[in-house]
């Protein structure tokens, strides 16, 4: 059920954030639950998966995970700004140490010029020692994986959200 290439990476962001006593969450919204299903495809998963959200809606990304009206407004659901809300917004919103986020345009419609099919943004926040995110240890990163078809621009997309779950 699960590509290869996912389950071997999913088990290395299991095993090594086990190994650093770790706990993880994802918020997603193109890849619609496929990085919270393959983390929790591999045995021993429950020793670090918190939990995902799955916010495909912009209401359900200000609702659960407390993105601003304003930047979803402003700049998109495909953006660094709500990237980096809905990850921030994990980490406020859950016991994990670490949170990714995924938004994108997965296609075959929705893109623009400015923001083609393939368009995939996604974002890191750390739990502080204070237990809010922790100040300077966030990314937001965009990435254009061009117009593969919308399956393989999930795939891709769920690989490199688990390549940010790795310690």
């Amino acid at each position: 059920m699960i590509d290869p290439e996912v389950r071997a990476l999913a088990r290395r962001v299991v095993e090594e954030n086990a190994a650093r006593g770790r706990r993880i969450a994802v918020a997603e919204s193109c890849t619609g639950g496929l990085v919270s299903g393959a983390i929790t495809a591999i045995p021993g998963a429950s020793d670090v998966f918190d939990c995902g959200f799955v916010t495909y809606s912009n209401e359900a990304k200000v609702q659960l995970l407390g993105v601003s009206e304003e930047i979803l407004a402003t700049l998109g659901a495909v953006s660094e700004a709500t990237a980096w809300a809905m990850a921030a917004g994990a980490i406020e919103r859950s016991l994990a140490d670490v949170a990714v986020s995924i938004s994108g345009i997965a296609g075959p419609g929705g893109g623009t010029e400015k923001k083609p099919v393939g368009t995939v943004v996604f974002a890191r926040a750390l739990r502080g020692a204070d237990g809010q995110v922790a100040d300077g240890a966030h990314l937001a990163d965009v990435h254009e994986l061009g117009d593969l078809g919308r399956d393989e621009i999930r795939r891709q997309a769920v690989l490199i959200a688990l390549r940010l779950l790795l310690p």
